[in-house]
């Protein structure tokens, strides 16, 4: 009703083209990024960040200087359960952690919903 799209036609590519919407999964991890970012640049909420550590602060890179300190990653705690891989004290930096460097380093929110909306419907 709303994109003049016929009965039987699919939804997906409305969804894509017209409405510009990621799935749940992309979605969830876009916000995750977004929240993660905000925690990295000091303006996110106060119980959040101290959570998002990168790895240039932590006390490895002291001692030597890895490339992912170089990358601006983050520091991945360590976890027993799959409800902790699940918690954003977790998922924020493994999300962050494979996004493209040329996204961590110049953060554009357009470029990360590009980056997403290309991973979701598979667009080279």
């Amino acid at each position: 009703m709303v994109v003049s799209a016929g009965k039987f036609d699919h939804v997906n590519s409305v969804l894509r083209d017209v409405l510009h919407w990621l799935p749940v999964p992309q979605r969830i991890q876009f916000k995750v990024v977004l929240i993660a970012f905000d925690c990295v640049r000091d303006s996110g909420p106060a119980y959040l960040k101290d959570i998002c550590i990168p790895v240039a602060d932590n006390d490895i890179s002291i001692r030597s200087n890895p490339r992912s300190a170089q990358h601006g990653d983050m520091v991945v705690p360590r976890t027993r359960t799959q409800l902790g891989r699940c918690s954003f004290h977790v998922a924020a930096p493994v999300v962050w952690n494979a996004l493209p460097v040329y996204l961590c380093s110049t953060f554009i929110r357009a470029g990360l919903k590009t980056y997403f909306l290309s991973q979701a419907y598979y667009i080279l």
